[in-house]
């Protein structure tokens, strides 16, 4: 694979990387399928599970031609950064701390969150969004 890596750190997949991506898939759907690792003179060593189940789904983003972003997220996150996750403003994102809708912390006199806090909001908000999508399309399939 030939992927370009621009300087944001994103993979943009080429045709021809989205079709290896499928092949490498396709042989891990199968029942020997491990990722390894291979070194110079060296005997192949399998990837730890939770490294590999991020890999196979950059891969999968990869075999549907997708674009992936690789970042890192520090542990602690300010209030901008929180609500720039969240897609909130940032006095929003203060609010639901106030009101305890959201774990926080203070250092000094700033409010802190905790990266796995935010994301596990961020998901629960995805969920709740495609569950009131998923309400309005069946009532206008009610129609």
């Amino acid at each position: 694979m030939a992927a370009r890596v621009d300087s944001t750190n994103r993979v943009i997949t080429s045709e021809s990387d989205a079709h290896v991506a499928r092949e490498v898939l396709d042989e891990l759907q199968g029942p020997d399928g491990v990722l390894r690792v291979e070194h110079a003179g060296r005997v192949a060593e399998p990837i730890p599970p939770e490294v590999g189940r991020v890999l196979q789904q950059v891969l999968d983003v990869m075999a549907h031609g997708g674009t992936v972003t690789i970042s890192s997220t520090p542990a602690e996150l300010t209030t901008s950064s929180a609500a720039a996750i969240l897609g909130i403003s940032r006095p929003t994102l203060l609010k639901m701390a106030r009101a305890d809708e959201i774990p926080s912390h203070q250092v000094g006199t700033h409010t802190r969150f905790r990266a796995e806090d935010v994301h596990a909001e961020r998901r629960a908000r995805r969920e709740r969004e495609r569950a009131a999508f998923a309400e309005l399309r069946s009532l206008e399939d009610e129609d």
